[in-house]
């Protein structure tokens, strides 16, 4: 994972990496996941710095933007996180 592991929570860490991989803006994957264009950046970003984390059927539909099981967002295990 990135430098950032220690600083952030898991679920801030995967979403990142996933939405940097499927190369979706902030704002692109908050809308794209049903959120207000106004408020979709702040949101993703929220959820990336690890301030707030989505309720379970939030993080389902941001898991089912990015093409990815919910199950990656959870995971600490690094070789998990790459089979998922």
């Amino acid at each position: 994972m990135t430098t950032r592991t220690a600083k952030y929570p898991v679920f801030a860490l995967r979403l990142a990496q996933a939405r940097e991989r499927s190369g979706l803006s902030q704002t692109q994957l908050g809308v794209l996941a049903g959120l207000d264009p106004a408020v979709a950046s702040p949101t993703i970003n929220q959820y990336e710095r690890g301030k707030h984390e989505p309720q379970l059927k939030r993080a389902k539909r941001l898991a089912e933007v990015l093409g990815i099981p919910p199950a990656f967002l959870y995971t600490e295990d690094d070789l998990l996180a790459e089979l998922l």
